[in-house]
């Protein structure tokens, strides 16, 4: 028997789906061309990018083809192809009232900001919830996804990373413990199921149409979702008319901050964490070696400072700027550090989920990464340490979100961020100066101890 609610607010290619499309299947469902004209121009439906290849392509159809290579990771988009989709009959799996099953207790900024998210979903407004690093955003929102659940309203948190993904998941399983929840990010273990709650990478929303009454994206800020066309398109596609949007962020860019001073969208902004202190300001080291040259290596201020932090058994994360220094590295600190738990982790590494889940579990003492960390993860009690932070991959955002991932915890506020670098760069000089004018903020309202 075919479930037909694995059509229902999706939008689907015949190679996507679990079974053989029949007469009989395709009749009863709602059918487009993958490839429509613009303005005498091909643009792939799914992603709307303007078809950047030039001749066609040899086909499954028998003909020759353009194909989009835009969205091309989640499955080629032929221009012969269709895309399948039923509307969405708003038929979820019923569940007590109320739904919602946490028990902790928001301060009075983040009940502020609970209401005014319920506001927005009620009014089916777009706003912007501009929290510090730490602020509980996830709490903050807790009220609002309740709200909307029990009334019938299908919910939606998407984000740029795998890993807020999966921290999310679990926080949102335990909130909400009786209402099913789909996760979806490329590779993951579950297939798809229609669910009334979805966590899903931006990238899965080119697989939704007219779906979501609520859509939450979080870290809007972060790469690949920033001043991604296609996946503002993709965003927007998979909203209902009317929905409510709502926008997560620590680190808005300009041109949002822009929107926000000229009025255009609403916004709610919490400086301060839900523990009552300060935000970590960065302390800037200068250094002069390269940590390449291993006979040298023990000896820079780096190395120092981190044997310092394993002997008082501090754990710290260590931020690299790239992928390439840390293969190089890696066999260094495995030299150095060889009676010490660590791991090194990057965007290609197989095995990230376990070694976070270790890093998370207290298994290792310090973890090397890259800024795949930068944001979205959650540790007790850590500090940490930005080698080369003047690398112009470490962009204002970045820093921002780095020195955040230190002192969450109530327990643990003081954590110590320190930025190593050959000189001080803008970036570097407008995170500090950013964490610096929240801090201000925060003590002006009262907010920090």
């Amino acid at each position: 028997m075919i479930d037909y609610s694995l059509f229902y607010g999706r939008s689907l290619l015949k190679e996507e789906l679990p079974f053989k499309l029949t007469e009989e299947i395709t009749g009863k469902l709602k059918k487009a061309p993958a490839f429509v004209t613009v303005n005498g121009e091909k643009v792939c439906a799914r992603c709307a990018s303007v078809s950047t290849v030039s001749r066609r392509y040899p086909c499954t159809c028998g003909g020759t083809c353009l194909y989009c290579r835009e969205c091309i990771g989640l499955g080629k988009v032929r221009e012969c192809a269709m895309l399948y989709t039923l509307t969405d009959p708003r038929q979820f799996v019923s569940f007590d009232k109320p739904c919602l099953k946490w028990e902790g207790q928001l301060s009075a900024q983040q009940s502020e900001a609970s209401s005014q998210v319920i506001e927005s979903i009620l009014a089916y407004t777009e706003t912007i919830l501009w929290a510090v690093a730490g602020a509980g955003k996830t709490e903050m929102l807790f009220r609002g996804i309740q709200e909307a659940l029990e009334d019938n309203k299908r919910v939606c948190i998407a984000s740029p990373r795998v890993d807020v993904c999966l921290e999310l998941a679990p926080r949102i399983h335990d909130a909400f413990p009786d209402v099913p929840l789909a996760v979806l990010y490329g590779g993951a273990e579950e297939s798809y199921r229609y669910t009334q709650l979805v966590i899903a990478t931006t990238h899965q929303l080119y697989r939704f149409d007219d779906a979501f009454d609520v859509l939450i994206i979080d870290e809007v800020d972060a790469f690949p979702y920033h001043l991604n066309q296609a996946l503002l398109f993709a965003a927007d596609k998979a909203r209902r008319k009317p929905s409510c949007l709502i926008h997560l962020t620590a680190t808005p860019d300009r041109c949002m901050q822009k929107r926000i001073s000229s009025g255009e969208i609403k916004a709610v902004i919490l400086p301060a964490r839900y523990h009552g202190f300060a935000l970590p300001v960065p302390e800037g080291v200068y250094h002069k070696s390269t940590l390449v040259n291993e006979s040298q290596a023990e000896k820079t201020v780096l190395i120092r400072h981190m044997q310092q932090l394993v002997d008082q058994k501090q754990t710290f994360l260590l931020f690299l700027p790239t992928i390439a220094l840390m293969g190089k590295l890696e066999p260094i600190l495995k030299s150095i550090f060889s009676e010490v738990s660590f791991e090194c982790v990057h965007s290609r590494d197989i095995l990230r989920k376990e070694k976070v889940k270790k890093m998370r579990d207290g298994e290792l003492i310090f973890l090397v990464t890259t800024t795949i960390l930068e944001r979205g993860v959650t540790f007790e009690n850590i500090d940490v340490l930005v080698w080369e932070a003047d690398h112009a991959v470490f962009t204002e955002a970045a820093l921002v979100q780095i020195a955040g991932r230190a002192g969450r915890s109530k327990n643990h506020p003081d954590g110590k961020v320190t930025f190593y670098h050959h000189g001080w760069t803008k970036a570097m000089k407008a995170a500090v100066k950013q964490i610096k004018r929240m801090n201000h903020l925060a003590r002006r309202r009262g907010l920090i101890r």
